[in-house]
């Protein structure tokens, strides 16, 4: 019974103190102003994550709309849509955290009024510190109005300071960075600010251009007939005529060399799959000129020639005249006397 009655006047003692606190100034203050602070703080946080679930569902519903489509390549009104709604979500979140702030600033009581002074002094030297931020957030602005390039987009970006350009596939554009992923599955991240040059290799349609290198001694007449042969074909073709836009052009001699001439062909292509066409009609082309008996420039295969039964004992003694010719030249080299030793006769030994 005491065990109880003590139990129940400490628990009436800390009932008390517990109204007490809440009476008291910082217990209205929390249940007045901590709370609204708590709620927006949370609610700021709960839009955040919607903004950024409807973004995701918006860029994998384009997806799935183009893996379910015949199409070979998205179209640019889907490339600009997907960078569009990054680029939108991104901003509507930045709103929501500055608004968020101004409203814990107010319900904590400061004045903003007053503040404007340091803020102005802060954002001088934020500005003068982030030259480099405010000219990312430009320079994304215009990419991306311009619709320069855009999801999915194979581009080259020239960046500032660097020697060689950077080559991938867009997988993300922000009005600060652009991502894009190399040939080698490598990530490249380039601030927005420093791209001085961007060439889109997929907008619209695009261009395979074959050299083909040949010996200056071969006949062109033949071999722009077989090329021509091949132009043909390749719309005959099922798998590469649905990257083809039209027919292969043959644009003939392209450029002359001491000991070769470049035949240039030509396609236009779906954006972006000029390179596979590209490697499609050179194996075309090899395999056609080693049909017709033509060969390239550093072909070392031996060129066959069709002889009669005379002839071909003829070649025989040639080659094993060669063959000796280089055994002699062999022994030289090993320091071995090639010159012919005088018979003994066994007489002489005796």
């Amino acid at each position: 019974m005491i065990r109880a009655a003590e139990f129940s006047a400490g628990g009436l003692r800390l009932a008390e103190r517990w109204n007490s606190f809440w009476s008291s100034q910082i217990g209205r203050w929390l249940l007045d102003n901590g709370l609204q602070i708590v709620i927006a703080i949370l609610g700021a946080m709960i839009l955040v994550r919607f903004i950024n679930w409807g973004a995701q569902k918006i860029t994998r519903r384009l997806d799935r709309s183009f893996t379910q489509s015949d199409a070979l390549v998205r179209s640019e009104a889907s490339k600009h849509r997907q960078a569009l709604a990054s680029v939108i979500s991104w901003i509507i979140v930045v709103l929501v955290v500055v608004l968020t702030t101004v409203h814990v600033v107010g319900v904590l009581g400061i004045s903003v009024g007053g503040l404007a002074g340091p803020a102005a002094v802060l954002g001088g030297a934020l500005g003068f510190g982030a030259q480099r931020v405010v000219q990312d957030l430009l320079s994304g602005f215009f990419l991306i109005t311009e619709k320069q390039y855009g999801f999915g987009d194979l581009v080259e970006l020239y960046v500032q300071g660097q020697t060689t350009e950077s080559r991938g596939t867009v997988e993300e554009v922000t009005l600060r960075v652009t991502k894009l992923r190399s040939g080698d599955g490598e990530v490249i991240t380039i601030p927005n600010g420093l791209i001085v040059k961007a060439v889109n290799l997929s907008k619209d349609w695009a261009r395979a251009v074959v050299d083909i290198p040949v010996p200056t001694s071969v006949d062109l007449a033949r071999v722009n007939d077989v090329l021509y042969d091949v132009c043909q074909q390749a719309l005959v073709d099922r798998d590469l005529s649905q990257l083809l836009l039209d027919a292969p052009s043959l644009m003939g001699v392209e450029s002359i060399e001491v000991d070769r001439v470049n035949v240039r062909m030509v396609a236009r292509t779906l954006p972006g799959k000029q390179f596979e066409v590209g490697r499609r009609l050179r194996a075309k082309v090899i395999a056609a000129l080693a049909k017709a008996g033509v060969a390239l420039v550093g072909d070392s295969r031996p060129t066959v020639r069709t002889m009669s039964s005379s002839g071909s004992g003829e070649l025989k003694r040639e080659g094993k005249r060669e063959d000796a010719k280089r055994d002699e030249v062999k022994r030289e080299e090993e320091g071995v006397d090639t010159k012919p030793q005088p018979i003994v006769q066994a007489e002489e030994l005796t």
